[in-house]
């Protein structure tokens, strides 16, 4: 990153500065929570989601949406497609707070204040479409306590085909919207969907970065560095299975399997073309589009037991299947070797759409990994003709792995209330799970309150003009007029 010294680290450590990454943490709850936060629904907009049955003690609380005005910066609108996320103290203001988040089609990053009580209060984009480069999807905010780099780093991932890259944003630095400089190819380039470090006691003294690719011929990456928080000089490798398979659907649900990893040459230097080919040419696994990882929280073996999801792909038809492929869609679980990050490791598949089709897991993106939990979030606007759901959040319970996940959250369509379904549905949209989830994680901590959550949305059918430009780059491309929404979910078990 540009303009980041160690003294300001240092400054900023000496305020009480603690990130909460877009993923889970691992520190332990406070029993009380703070006076000063107040979680309730800030948002003029109701909740875009609701608890199912069996979670009815989960409280869901709208934070911030597209229609909200915020009295800082009553021009800022809070853009589409709420993806990858972070929060983290405020140094400059008592109390406060900061939240990030990638927009992903308008290619942008904003930034909004919270007060002392966690009210929404001003908001800017310190990254616009221009700099974005490409769709930015989800993101991880790396920070000093959980990773070991110096200084917070978003890491936010390019998804727009081979080229694309991860770029490391400064959460708290001065606005340089339209900055293209801050992408990182030595962690490679690939249509990609997440870069995920690990917590810094997985491997002391290294960065340990998984990295997931969306693409129908999809990898699993990790980049490693002895250095922490060096994100310009380790190398890059690749999943395969010992004996080199690379079809998918050759693994079976009940099996684990031997996997190991292969070095990409020079991959800083490589074109994503030349990065792709190198896969196919070393019998990497083909996955089909590993749109997010995270790994499981509460000590350093676990942090090294990482989940990724294969979202999944269909024949145009939206009924049959690829020859090779998860079509509805896969959870992965990985267990890293105890002393080498790209030592001999273990693979399995954790949850399987193909269990049910349909009514069970459908095309899983983003998740949430606790201690005891995996969260799985869905993004079914592959529109399968057999999908009998709106979007769901799965808990799917890591110590009994062969029960199946739990329906705790679905998209609240409400399409039989003319006055709803004309605001936020005004093309009567009728297909199953035309809305999609975005980052789920854990910022229990930070708020002193136990099991809550932020959750990002994005009910596509909520269109306004007056939602158009919102990161303020003017740039012909950026034309899309969605809403999004971010909630505060309260009661998440963990």
């Amino acid at each position: 990153m540009k303009n980041v010294t160690l003294l300001r680290s240092a400054r900023l450590a000496t305020l009480g500065l603690l990130p909460v990454l877009a993923a889970c943490s691992d520190k332990k709850d406070e029993t009380q929570p703070s006076s000063a936060v107040e979680l309730k629904a800030y948002s003029v907009n109701p909740a875009l989601v609701k608890a199912m049955p069996g979670f009815e003690s989960l409280q869901v609380l709208p934070l911030i949406s597209s229609d909200d005005v915020l009295a800082g910066s009553p021009n800022f609108v809070f853009g589409p497609q709420p993806d990858g996320a972070g929060l983290l103290k405020n140094p400059a203001a008592e109390g406060g707070f900061v939240l990030i988040n990638n927009h992903e089609i308008s290619q942008s990053v904003s930034r909004v204040y919270l007060d002392k009580t966690f009210k929404p209060v001003r908001g800017e984009y310190i990254v616009d479409y221009n700099g974005g480069t490409t769709r930015l999807c989800s993101a991880t905010l790396a920070t000093p306590e959980e990773h070991g780099f110096s200084v917070p780093t978003f890491l936010t991932a390019g998804e727009s085909g081979a080229e694309s890259m991860v770029h490391a944003i400064d959460p708290l630095g001065v606005i340089d919207k339209a900055n293209t400089t801050r992408r990182k190819p030595a962690l490679g380039k690939a249509s990609m969907e997440n870069a995920v470090p690990l917590n810094k006691q997985a491997y002391p003294g290294k960065t340990v970065i998984a990295i997931g690719e969306d693409d129908t011929n999809g990898q699993v990456l990790l980049y490693v560095s002895d250095t922490p928080g060096d994100l310009d000089n380790g190398k890059l490798y690749m999943l395969k299975r010992t004996g080199g398979d690379p079809v998918e659907t050759n693994m079976v649900q009940g099996t684990s399997y031997d996997v190991e990893w292969v070095e990409v040459p020079n991959a800083k230097t490589m074109t994503g073309a030349q990065i792709a080919a190198f896969s196919t040419s070393s019998g990497v696994l083909q996955l089909a589009r590993v749109e997010d990882l995270d790994y499981r929280k509460g000590s350093a073996a676990n942090n090294r037991e990482l989940y990724f999801t294969a979202t999944g792909v269909s024949a145009a038809d939206k009924l049959t299947p690829v020859a090779g492929k998860t079509m509805w869609g896969r959870v992965y679980k990985l267990n890293l070797n105890a002393t080498d990050p790209v030592g001999p490791a273990k693979l399995a598949v954790a949850v399987d759409g193909a269990d049910t089709p349909g009514s069970y897991i459908v095309n899983p993106d983003n998740l949430c990994v606790t201690e005891n939990y995996v969260y799985i979030q869905e993004d079914g606007d592959s529109f399968y003709i057999n999908n009998d759901h709106d979007g769901r959040v799965w808990q799917h319970n890591i110590n009994t792995p062969t029960q199946r996940a739990k329906v705790m959250l679905e998209m609240d369509h409400r399409r039989t209330d003319a006055t709803f379904n004309a605001k936020y549905n005004p093309a009567n949209v009728v297909l199953k799970s035309s809305w999609e989830y975005g980052a789920m994680y854990d910022i229990s901590d930070l708020v002193n309150t136990p099991n809550t959550f932020l959750l990002n949305l994005h009910p596509h059918t909520w269109q306004d003009n007056k939602f158009k430009n919102a990161d303020g780059s003017g740039a012909a491309a950026n034309t899309n007029n969605e809403g999004g929404q971010v909630v505060i979910l309260r009661g998440v078990a963990k």
